[in-house]
């Protein structure tokens, strides 16, 4: 599906309450050995299909790797509730088993985390969980849920509930849910430029659940008293969000899924060093943003790496 260089890795994760689960490790590595890596976690109603974002990181110099999480993607089997679990950790054992690939098997020596969305709050918490053992060099987050995009009231409210009803019913369905109006501006076949699997990212999404959205918002929570990760942080940003709502101006120019001043408020949170950069004109996936836009991105990306990782795009 993604082409020629690209091989996906079953990871087995042993059993849940409803079977077998299993993450996907996704490698491409360059024409030369190198001794760095990035690994990129997607966020909800998510999976790895962005080659560009692979591109750019083998052009400087890096493999490249990509984690579809364990119910989504190429991961999802039918017996499994998609995008389902009931704590944000249950990620981190296929987490600990793609750095130990990447590591130890590949022999990678440097190792940049890449987590957008959901993803970018994961790949936050797992780094303050493995604090201090060397295991990653540095973070970027593209646009990080750290926060529910909704009014103060509305977000207690919500949390309120998920968490009642997550406790006894962590399957049930919660009225929120996912406008297609994001998702169409990025298929091809709609209003946008990219391809991918409409059974893996429909354009409808897949129903928000109770215990899910109660496993992220503990998750957020725990990131607003504070991380102590210790390596640098790149969170990036659009400049602006926008309800998406038929006909509003701007869909395709901010952030439609989430309030990025929640991005711009928590991160200081992540740890000691943290550079925040706000993108004009930017997606809620930065990298799907605009041509322009995304060379904007991408240049950006490229300069704090250069900065804060050794010898990027010198050599491999």
């Amino acid at each position: 599906m993604l082409g020629p260089g690209y091989e996906a890795i079953e990871l087995p994760l042993g059993e849940d309450a409803e079977g077998e689960v299993v993450a996907t490790l996704v490698r491409r590595r360059g024409e030369t050995r190198s001794r760095r890596a990035v690994l990129y976690l997607h966020g909800f109603v998510d999976y790895f299909f962005q080659r560009h974002l692979a591109d750019f990181y083998v052009g400087l110099g890096y493999d490249f790797y990509a984690l579809d999480l364990r119910k989504y993607g190429r991961s999802l089997r039918p017996h499994q509730t998609p995008n389902f679990v009931r704590s944000l950790s249950e990620y981190f054992p296929e987490i600990d088993e793609a750095v130990r690939i990447v590591r130890d098997v590949d022999g990678h020596d440097t190792l940049l985390l890449n987590g957008h969305s959901t993803g970018g709050l994961v790949a936050a918490l797992w780094a303050d969980r493995v604090r201090g053992r060397g295991l990653v060099d540095g973070l970027f987050l593209n646009s990080p849920w750290f926060d529910i995009a909704e009014p103060w009231p509305l977000r207690k409210a919500g949390a309120g509930l998920a968490r009642v009803l997550g406790a006894r019913f962590p399957t049930a369905k919660l009225p929120a849910g996912v406008s297609d109006l994001y998702p169409r501006s990025l298929h091809r076949d709609h209003d946008g430029e990219w391809e991918f699997d409409l059974g893996w990212k429909p354009l409808l999404g897949f129903p928000v659940r109770a215990g899910w959205l109660d496993a992220v918002r503990r998750g957020q929570l725990r990131l607003h008293r504070g991380l102590a990760i210790d390596v640098p942080v790149l969170v990036m940003a659009s400049v602006r969000s926008v309800r998406p709502k038929p006909g509003v101006e701007g869909l395709t120019s901010a952030d439609a899924v989430l309030d990025v001043e929640h991005m711009a408020r928590y991160a200081p949170r992540l740890g000691p060093v943290v550079t925040l950069v706000r993108i004009e004109g930017g997606l809620h996936d930065l990298v799907l943003s605009a041509e322009p836009v995304r060379a904007q991105v991408f240049d950006q990306l490229g300069r704090w790496m250069r900065g804060y990782l050794p010898d990027t795009g010198i050599s491999r």
